[in-house]
């Protein structure tokens, strides 16, 4: 069984390796442009792929190694309105307009480009080929076994899309390697620095939900903890977690607590997804704009849907 695969070459200059740490960070990816190729495509997954250079004959190409960044691909193409890499925030202005969301599944490092390696010939050569070509992803379709069972992740040959999260060992903006890659601490996925920008994209978000459930005759009352809105009407009762993002919508941070309580059968829980959230920074409060809504309503997260960044282990005791 072969799989859809968007390969994307990344170069090793400090722009392209912190785009590539933001990417990861926020778990959105993003190009210059659109291609024909692209209308309808629906890849399964994603290849970011660095660490080799493209500008050399395909021969020479199959004898190196490069560093791999396996993703599932979350959602389709999406013309993005909101500036969201470092570079495009610099310069207030959208660079890569078509975008998607990706699934951090696993870093493979050291991986052959040629016939030893996980890699089919074409997709091996559409990441040279992306190379040479501004990081335009290349489409390809091929088995995504080898670089499952690379990675450990368990697959079923019969269902080679279906990859549960909480089975892969993902990997985090922190371990991108880059000759000239900046040091920066980070606070997992989709985290923004600036806390002004995070409680405006925040407060955009929930202004948002506040109106779409007014409009559907709910009271609103905002809380903030232990969930963000409480929704009455008519002698119900509904809670809704709301989250904000100018990238794509692949994930989002939960506490132990958010997850215990949607899955309480005592709460009935909406997640309220707000991406492409439009910042302008220049003004003084920051102003938003725009958005695009994603609704899971009597939301339950799953098992295989969640993964744990990290744990609290105690300490058995000895006498």
């Amino acid at each position: 069984m072969t799989s859809s695969f968007v390969m994307v070459h990344v170069g090793q200059s400090t722009e392209a390796q912190r785009n590539l740490e933001h990417g990861i960070e926020t778990q959105s990816w993003g190009f210059p442009e659109s291609k024909p190729e692209y209308t309808g495509a629906q890849p399964k997954y994603a290849v970011l792929a660095t660490g080799a250079s493209p500008r050399v004959q395909l021969e020479d190409w199959l004898q190196g190694t490069a560093t791999l960044y396996l993703c599932q691909v979350r959602g389709d193409f999406y013309q993005g309105t909101a500036p969201h890499w470092p570079d495009e925030e610099a310069e207030a202005r959208v660079k890569y307009p078509l975008r998607f969301g990706i699934e951090p599944l696993a870093k493979l490092e050291g991986v052959p480009l040629g016939e030893d390696g996980p890699l089919s010939l074409e997709g091996s050569d559409a990441i040279r080929r992306s190379g040479t070509d501004r990081g335009m992803g290349k489409l390809v379709r091929m088995s995504p076994l080898g670089l499952l069972e690379l990675a450990g992740i368990p697959a079923d040959p019969a269902h080679p899309d279906e990859v549960p999260l909480d089975k892969s060992p993902g990997f985090t903006a922190e371990q991108v390697q880059g000759k000239r890659k900046p040091q920066r601490r980070r606070r997992g996925a989709g985290y923004i620095s600036d806390p002004k920008k995070r409680k405006a994209i925040e407060l955009h978000a929930e202004e948002l939900a506040i109106a779409h459930y007014e409009a559907q005759g709910w009271s609103v009352e905002r809380l903030g903890k232990p969930y963000d809105l409480r929704l009455t009407r008519k002698g119900a009762e509904r809670h809704v977690e709301v989250k904000g993002t100018t990238g794509a919508p692949t994930s989002v941070e939960l506490t132990i607590n958010e997850v215990l309580h949607a899955r309480d059968e005592a709460n009935t829980v909406d997640l309220y997804v707000v991406s492409d959230i439009v910042v302008d920074t220049r003004t003084d409060p920051y102003t938003t704009s725009g958005g695009r809504v994603l609704l899971l309503e009597e939301w339950e997260p799953a098992d295989e849907d969640l993964r744990p960044r990290k744990y609290e282990y105690r300490i058995p005791q000895t006498s």
